[in-house]
Order: structure tokens, then C-alpha cells, then sequence
């Protein structure tokens, strides 16, 4: 070969080598582009509705003068706003949320996803709208459906072509008030949440590696979300849109005004005329909220604590009854070690010995640990689950996160016994002066005496199931309370009409 012949070769090799980079390099850019991406894009402002035809949701607490004066959960009132693009002073619609009785402190809401009512609506419908499944069968709603305290009521959910999970579908209601999401704490947010089921195979999904695209490609394709969503974010559809939409709307589905929290304020009524200072719930306080419960009609409050509607019965019994489960749940159950505060929960984890066989925890069953980075592994946090919300328990069974106890007298007995000894059980399930009373019995070679210890591990490490010794009439009594927590939800949360509009209400 010539040197000619060799530099116009080594000339055509660089040139479709540079042709190659340059093609891939603007193959990249074209992948990693905002604008096409399926997942999230930088919105259009153009497209996006104006600001001022934007209505913001506005929570109203019962601290707040305004909250009495409110008619209703849902609420339109006219603001005077800046417009942070212009600086001009605008006057806009915006929905007021009443915060139902119970609750005084509103949800968390991010500083990337504010609270509009078109963005609440667009979250609604497609929380009823099985388009995000695979199959077209399989919505939000199919699990977690309104009238069934959004759950199923089952122990496992039915998922696309008959799979079943294999975790007890968790209520939405209050689930905005979580710090984490799902049983092991997962999920950071209810956005992060909403992302899950989608890409699930035993939910909502066929092939979890391309879930989310064809759901994606499905929203886009109808119109009516497609207008949405330029409307609402200025964007295509896209997968942060979604999850953000859903987790408006599941930020309202908020369970409240439940026996307890109307006693609650008759109670403080009552002190206030009595010019008193003891600021706890009396038996009579019960009564008089349930005679109300009666002149009213309250089915629902009525029928949670198995008191008929129609013919009322012995409210002072049941009044009395209630008292005593509250004052048990504050006190020898000791349920505050971990159910506190408005919603009835610490928000963290807890091995209670859920899904043990024979001392032992099965794979499935191994809980938070599993979630914790490496570096940051807990043992206590083996076997571990979320503490769950207690309000609208009546109609959230079954219970615990395998669903494996059908009632609430099963919860209670579960307690009683101390939980399931396994080698990991909580602190808090745990009689832990027992168990040091076993151990310095085998140090000094002397006899315990005690409840009966378990033994786990190579060191022969003991454990005590800390036993309430409830009677069968502290247990009816603890129940009736958790009963009295039942609460409701607004029924225009719960409606799933795709004709339903917040803006007119």
C-alpha cells in the first residue's frame, strides 16, 4: 500500500469514527432529553393553565376561627394572591379542606407537588382507572377501595391474571400522615408510593422492566388525561405526574370525627361550664355523644360499636364500657408504647413476633431490616413493621401485615400473650426485668421463677413475652374503644363518578 493510499484510508477511518461519536453522542442527548422523557420533563409554562386559573387547596384545622365556619370537608372561596411570574396582585378561586374532627394538624405536603383541585381530580380518576395495569383490570381502588375502608378486606389482594401479594393491603385513610409507606417503610412519601403497585407483577403489571413505559404510553394516549396534564404540570403524562396526582388526591383521604373525638368535645364543653380543671372523658360524656349518634341517625358510628341504630339499647353500659377500654388502652395494655397522637401510631417499627413458626422468622416475614441500607442494619429492626393508624379500624380488617388475624379480639389476644417470642421480639413486647432475672439466676446458679423464658440463638439469649393478663371483660372493654375510633370519611372523597368536578361544589 502507498502512503498516499494509507493516509486517504487512516482520513476515511477517522472521518466515520468522528461520524460514530458524533451519532451517539446525539443519540444520548436525544434519550436523556427532558422534553421526551417518559418519566418527568421540564414543564411548558406556556401550556400550563395561568396562575390565577389555578386553585389551590388550603387545609383548615379546628385550631383555626375559620374551621367553625366552614360547611362542609369541601370548600370554594375567592384569595387575593401574588402571581410569582408577573408580581401582579390577582383574585382566584381556592378550595378550603376542613380537617375532620379528631385531627388538628394537617398533612405534610411537598414543596414539588402544591395542592390544586385539578390536580386532586386528574389524581382521583386515575386512582379509579385501571389504565395503569397491564390488562386494563387493575386500578388503586381495586385494593384499596373507599368501601371497604380502602383496603379489600382480604388477606392477600387479588393482582393481575388471579396473582395474589403477599402482604395485607394497608388502609389510605390517614396514610398521609406516615413518615413511610408500606409495611416495611419502603416509601418515603405517598409520590414514592403510588409508583410501587404499577410495577409490581403481582398487582398491577406483566413485565415490572417495562411497566411503567406502556402505563405512560397508555395515559398519553387518551385525550381527555393528555389536556390534563398540559393543563395541570404543562407536560406529556409522564411518571412524576402521575405519582403526584395520586398523592393529592390520597393526601385527602382523611378519617375523622369518630365517637371518641365528638366525647372529646363535649368533655371539654363540660369543663369549661364547670369551671373545672380535670380534663378527661367521663362516661357521660360517651352517653350524651351516643344519644346524638342516635337522634341523628349515625349508622355508621352506631353499627361500629355494635349498637343498633333503630333501638338504641343501654348507651350508659355501653358509655361505661367504652371508659373503661380507654382507660385500659392508656394504661395496664399499655397500647401507648406505641399507638400515640392523633392517628394512634408512632410511626415506626415494631417486631411483634407477626409470621413466626416455631421461634422462628421466615424470609418473608424479616420486615424493615431489609429496607436499611448497609451500614445503617438494625437488628431490632428484624421482623420489624410499621405501627398502624388505629382510626377506621372496623372496617380495615383483617389485620396485621400477613393479614393472620381476622379480628380484633385476635389483635387483643395477640397483645395479652406478649406477641410471638422470636429472637428479635421488640423491647416494648418484652418483659425485660423477667429476663434479667433469668440471667442473674444463671450467673448465680440459683432457681428462677418467673413466666416461662425462650431461648434463641448460639448464646442461648432469653426472651419474655411480656403478658398483659387482660381479663374477658378488660378485653371487650379495650375493644369497644378501638371501635369508638371508627370515624368517617367525606363522601365526596370516596366518590369514583368521572363526572364528579370539585370545581363546582
Amino acid at each position: 500500500m502507498t502512503r498516499s493510499s494509507w493516509k486517504r484510508r487512516f482520513a476515511l477511518t477517522l472521518s466515520l469514527l468522528c461520524v460514530s461519536v458524533l451519532s451517539t453522542r446525539a443519540s444520548a442527548q436525544k434519550e436523556s432529553d427532558p422534553a421526551k422523557n417518559l418519566d418527568w420533563q421540564i414543564p411548558n409554562l406556556k401550556k400550563k393553565l395561568p396562575f390565577e386559573k389555578e386553585i389551590p387547596i388550603q387545609f383548615v384545622n379546628s385550631r383555626s376561627p375559620e374551621w367553625a365556619k366552614l360547611p362542609g370537608y369541601w370548600s370554594s372561596a375567592q384569595e387575593q394572591a401574588v402571581d410569582p411570574t408577573t408580581g401582579a396582585l390577582v383574585e382566584r378561586m381556592v378550595v378550603k379542606l376542613k380537617l375532620p374532627l379528631g385531627l388538628t394538624i394537617p398533612p405534610t405536603v411537598p414543596l414539588e407537588n402544591p395542592m390544586t383541585a385539578r390536580k386532586w381530580d386528574l389524581g382521583r380518576r386515575l386512582y379509579f382507572d385501571p389504565i395503569l395495569s397491564t390488562d386494563n383490570q387493575v386500578a388503586c381502588a381495586s385494593c384499596h377501595e373507599p368501601t371497604r375502608g380502602f383496603t379489600d378486606q382480604a388477606q392477600f389482594s387479588l393482582g393481575i391474571g388471579g396473582a395474589r401479594g403477599g402482604m395485607n393491603a394497608p388502609t389510605v385513610m390517614n396514610s398521609a400522615f406516615h413518615p413511610f409507606q408500606f409495611w416495611d417503610g419502603r416509601a418515603s412519601s405517598l409520590e414514592h408510593q403510588a409508583q410501587g403497585p404499577v410495577q409490581n407483577t403481582s398487582e398491577m403489571c406483566a413485565d415490572d422492566k417495562v411497566a411503567w413505559r406502556d402505563a405512560v404510553l397508555r395515559v398519553r394516549k387518551n385525550k381527555g388525561y393528555a389536556k390534563e396534564f398540559l393543563d395541570i404540570f404543562g407536560t406529556e403524562p409522564t411518571r412524576d405526574g402521575i405519582a403526584k396526582a395520586i398523592a393529592t388526591y390520597e393526601r385527602t383521604v382523611l378519617n375523622g370525627n369518630s365517637i371518641q373525638d365528638r366525647a372529646e368535645v363535649v368533655m371539654r364543653k363540660r369543663v369549661v361550664e364547670e369551671e373545672g380543671t380535670d380534663y378527661s372523658v367521663k362516661p357521660a360524656d360517651y352517653e350524651v355523644v351516643l344519644k346524638e349518634a342516635i337522634a341523628k341517625k349515625d349508622t355508621a358510628a352506631l353499627k361500629a360499636l355494635n349498637i343498633d341504630p333503630a333501638k338504641g339499647g343501654d348507651l350508659k353500659k355501653a358509655a361505661e364500657q367504652i371508659s373503661h377500654g380507654k382507660a385500659l388502652f392508656f394504661g395496664k395494655a399499655r397500647c401507648t408504647l406505641c399507638h400515640v397522637g392523633e392517628n394512634f401510631t408512632d410511626g415506626q417499627f415494631h417486631n411483634l413476633g407477626v409470621g413466626v413458626k416455631e421461634g422462628k422468622l421466615p424470609a418473608e416475614h424479616i420486615g424493615r431490616i431489609a429496607q436499611l441500607p448497609l451500614g445503617h442494619k438494625n437488628l431490632e429492626m428484624y421482623g420489624a413493621f410499621k405501627t398502624p393508624i388505629l382510626r377506621g379500624l372496623v372496617s380495615t380488617a383483617p389485620y396485621m401485615h400477613d393479614g393472620s388475624e381476622k379480628t380484633l379480639e385476635e389483635v387483643i389476644d395477640l397483645y395479652d400473650r406478649g406477641g410471638n417470642a422470636n429472637e428479635f421480639l421488640s423491647p416494648k413486647m418484652r418483659d425485660l426485668i423477667a429476663e434479667q432475672k433469668y440471667t442473674q439466676s444463671q450467673a448465680s446458679g440459683t432457681p428462677y421463677k418467673g413466666p416461662k423464658v425462650f431461648l434463641f440463638g448460639a448464646d442461648k439469649r432469653p426472651i419474655v413475652p411480656f403478658q398483659l393478663h387482660l381479663t374477658k371483660e378488660e378485653k371487650a372493654a379495650l375493644v369497644m374503644f378501638m371501635r369508638s375510633l371508627e370515624g368517617e370519611v367525606d363522601p365526596y372523597v370516596m366518590n369514583a363518578s368521572k363526572d364528579t368536578t370539585p370545581i363546582t361544589r
